[in-house]
């Protein structure tokens, strides 16, 4: 299986693709497709790098990535036995070229472009859940009816992006493979010092080609990404392990001294992390 890109398997002529993962991990390689992809996370949590930014997702999460965004979900096995994820897959073709331009559908306009930046849906879940669920039991036409039904909901609730940038080019499977050295490497060492000779030699580059390569892929540098990583499973530790101190949590993220995780958390997260914990 290549890295990038991937493709989505489905029966020919079939425009709506329905699919149930059911893995002690996901699929946790950089992988972009052409198909826009509408995800429930039934069970497992886990991380998920999209276009330039890193977030973690929970169980009833619903997510949409849009066509050819690079991204990643790497599942956290401390928390769950198995990892389940049911997708819908389709194209802004997959119903004839004219089907989304119709002016009955004109609404979803705002959403194709919002896809492109990856969405979390925040309200109206419920529903979506209630209809996904419904998915497996359906036929074909009943399918699509329940697809649309998804959609109208999605462009009433409130929504976050998952990401403020992409890199619009589409990957070769060459330098599809670099990024996920590049994010594989630091996903699994987040936690101990990560020099730029260290990580430049993973994507086997000089210092200087790496720095310029990877900021114009994720609008940001190496160690902006490192830190957010960081943050993010800190975020973790805070909320899911009461018992831990702020400092503790500190080293076990990478911080060598706590009042740069403090300063660094203030300014990913708008709060302290006392005040994150405190919400929990």
């Amino acid at each position: 299986m290549t890295v990038l890109p991937f493709k989505i398997p489905k029966p020919e002529k079939e425009a709506l693709v329905y699919q149930e993962d059911h893995e002690i991990i996901f699929y946790g390689q950089l992988h972009q497709h052409e198909e826009i992809q509408i995800s429930l996370i039934v069970a497992g949590s886990g991380s998920l790098i999209v276009g330039d930014s890193i977030r973690d997702y929970n169980k009833n999460d619903i997510l949409i990535i849009g066509e050819n965004v690079p991204h990643v979900f790497r599942s956290d096995i401390n928390t769950s036995s198995e990892s389940v994820m049911y997708t819908l897959f389709f194209t802004k073709t997959s119903f004839g070229k004219d089907f989304f331009d119709l002016s009955d559908l004109s609404e979803l306009e705002q959403f194709f472009h919002e896809s492109d930046y990856g969405i979390r849906i925040l309200s109206k879940k419920k529903g979506i859940i209630k209809n996904f669920k419904r998915l497996i039991h359906l036929n074909r036409i009943e399918r699509i009816a329940s697809f649309l039904k998804i959609l109208s909901i999605i462009l009433q609730s409130k929504k976050e992006p998952l990401s403020s940038f992409v890199y619009r080019k589409k990957y070769t499977e060459f330098d599809g493979e670099r990024m996920n050295n590049v994010f594989q490497y630091a996903m699994n060492h987040f936690q101990e010092s990560i020099s730029l000779d260290e990580i430049s030699g993973k994507a086997n580059m000089s210092k200087n080609a790496f720095c310029r390569y990877f900021k114009k892929r994720t609008n940001k540098t190496f160690f902006q990404f490192l830190i957010e990583i960081r943050i993010e499973h800190a975020c973790k530790l805070l909320y899911k392990n009461q018992d831990l101190s702020i400092s503790v949590i500190s080293e076990l993220c990478g911080f060598q001294n706590i009042a740069n995780f403090n300063r660094k958390f203030k300014e990913l997260k708008k709060m302290t992390p006392s005040d994150y914990r405190s919400q929990f």
